[in-house]
């Protein structure tokens, strides 16, 4: 059985959709290299399977090292650290007064959470908008803006 163009193309399609379940970055080359055959092999259709083969999986590891070694490399790393967010406004959802743990939201995730439980040196009412003073574990301690 002969190896067509559209079967390299099918398999790249569904190896790049698995990788919306997997998020790993791993299938995506593999998906483009045969997505590559599939070009390949459309404009040369002379090309025999096993050549097919070779070029897959050397494109797909061409890509992938490509990604791991050097572009992944070169990307700016966006995690925020703690003392970084001191400072930031957000909105109280949950009343806190000093010992009573209260509940704040921001805008964007802070430090992956949106909602964080915080804890105040006064009263502060629900509603208010309040700033981070520093981040205490799983906890921020807050003031009124």
């Amino acid at each position: 059985m002969d190896v067509l163009w559209w079967m390299w193309l099918v398999l790249g399609v569904v190896l790049a959709l698995m990788e919306i379940f997997t998020t790993t970055f791993f299938l995506l080359w593999f998906g483009i290299g045969a997505v590559l055959v599939g070009v390949v092999t459309a404009l040369w259709p002379a090309l025999p399977v096993p050549g097919q083969l070779a070029l897959w999986a050397l494109s797909s590891s061409l890509l992938a090292v490509l990604w791991f070694r050097v572009l992944k490399r070169r990307l700016p790393d966006k995690r925020w650290t703690s003392d970084e967010v001191i400072g930031e406004v957000g909105l109280l959802t949950v009343a806190v007064a000093p010992f009573q743990k209260g509940r704040v939201r921001f805008q964007k995730p802070i430090l992956g959470n949106e909602e964080w439980v915080c804890t105040a040196d006064s009263d502060i009412a629900a509603g208010e908008r309040i700033r981070i003073l520093s981040v205490e574990g799983n906890t921020v301690r807050v003031a009124k803006v």
